[in-house]
């Protein structure tokens, strides 16, 4: 599994948790010496060993399942990069979210996406034959950082294809805690990338780390 982004919050939180829980996990980054350092991290923090660094070209080719976990400002021009490193058939998770930081706004807003969302800007940039669904939108960095933390949460996974949800909820809910439920199409993550600025704006006044959890659903929402 590769974290493109995984030097970032989100994505070294969610490298550390899937190494702990024995998957193999890349690290990608445009800095190489960057990605190494976030991987001598996630090595020397979870109890599996399984963490490699690497640019994030030879990363992207190192997984079939690819997690997007970049700032909006550089989706559109990771994805341009890696366009001949992705191949049909590879799985794209895109955790990313238009927050008005971006532009120098507040983080507790979103900004218009002429696709209707990341996720589906995502899915235009992509090549032929990879798939691309949105998920994590709504997991607290800090807290996925924070092994001592224990997660009790839902994972919103929008997509087209229930093959493709089904394939990143299998990687995301072999982290404790977390529980994917599907949220439709692809182009629902709108909404679910909406709600990132949101929780930010109650983390903020209520001074904690805040995620969701959808009530009345079964054991196994899958």
């Amino acid at each position: 599994m590769t974290v493109i982004g995984g030097t970032g919050a989100l994505g070294a939180g969610l490298a550390l948790r899937l190494a702990e829980a024995g998957v193999p996990v890349v690290i990608g980054s445009r800095d190489h010496d960057r990605a190494r350092q976030a991987a001598a991290r996630v090595e020397s923090g979870a109890a599996a060993r399984v963490c490699r660094g690497m640019p994030n070209g030879p990363a992207a080719e190192a997984s079939e399942v690819v997690f997007l976990c970049v700032p909006f400002r550089s989706q559109s021009e990771t994805l341009t990069n890696l366009r001949n490193h992705l191949r049909e058939g590879q799985l794209l998770v895109d955790a990313t979210v238009p927050l008005a930081a971006a532009v120098s706004g507040r983080a507790t807003r979103t900004l218009g996406v002429w696709q209707g969302s990341a996720a589906e800007q995502a899915a235009e940039m992509v090549p032929d034959g990879v798939r691309v669904v949105a998920a994590l939108h709504t997991v607290n960095a800090p807290a996925l950082r924070d092994l001592s933390q224990t997660l009790d949460e839902d994972v919103l996974v929008c997509g087209d294809r229930r093959a493709d949800k089904a394939r990143a909820t299998a990687l995301i809910e072999l982290v404790p805690g977390l529980r994917c439920v599907d949220a439709g199409r692809l182009e629902m993550a709108r909404i679910a990338e909406s709600l990132t600025a949101l929780l930010i704006g109650v983390n903020a006044r209520y001074k904690t780390h805040a995620g969701i959890k959808v009530t009345g659903l079964t054991d196994r929402p899958w």
